[in-house]
């Protein structure tokens, strides 16, 4: 089986059972606040991703003291960037297996991915 990774923050409870449900695999658990991803990092997540760039930002109270906009995240590029330069917007848990990469939101999306 291929390595698993998983972005996780452990103050989130969906992250959490995340990383729960993948205690039987081998898995690499990133925390990725504490370790952010590189802009370079982050085109490569948004590549494999399968859900849209945008729903990779959380639109959060912090989003809103940004002062950014659904404009300001609509592409690969602004998604990099915005979340180089604020690691915290990104939204969580990610899980990522060679070319394949989903937001394991909501939960449900989790075990499939896991099983493929």
């Amino acid at each position: 089986m291929n390595e698993l990774v998983i972005l996780h923050n452990p103050r989130c409870s969906k992250s959490r059972q995340a990383v729960d449900a993948a205690k039987d695999q081998s898995a690499e658990i990133i925390p990725y606040l504490t370790q952010p991803l590189t802009r370079p990092q982050l085109l490569e997540l948004l590549h494999k991703l399968e859900d849209e760039p945008t729903a990779l930002v959380r639109r959060d109270a912090t989003f809103k003291e940004l002062g950014l906009t659904d404009e300001d995240v609509a592409t690969k590029e602004q998604v990099a960037d915005v979340l180089a330069e604020h690691p915290k917007l990104m939204e969580r848990p990610v899980l990522i297996r060679e070319d394949r990469a989903i937001i394991g939101r909501p939960t449900e999306r989790v075990q499939p991915f896991l099983e493929s």
